[in-house]
């Protein structure tokens, strides 16, 4: 990812995100570990969000950045297109 993917925001779909994790099965501390366990698989590095950004995702649609939002995806094992509003 370049710059700027890294300062472009996006607005996720946080129903969907929250629909995605519940079916699943997760709370929010497990879709944050699988997120982490997802980048330290394809990267090497493990990144992750906090449950405060989570939240902000899930109940507010927060617009986040698009680098975040790939690992969000990641952690759902979905393609990022699928959790934008």
């Amino acid at each position: 990812m370049d710059d700027d993917d890294q300062t472009r925001k996006v607005r996720p779909a946080g129903l969907v995100v929250r629909r995605m994790r519940h079916e699943r099965g997760w709370p929010p501390r497990e879709l944050i570990t699988a997120i982490a366990e997802a980048s330290r698989r394809s990267s090497g590095l493990r990144q992750t969000i906090t449950p405060e950004q989570l939240s902000c995702i899930e109940e507010r649609n927060e617009p986040i950045a698009y680098d975040t939002l790939c690992l969000v995806a990641a952690g759902l094992d979905c393609d990022p297109v699928d959790i934008l509003g």
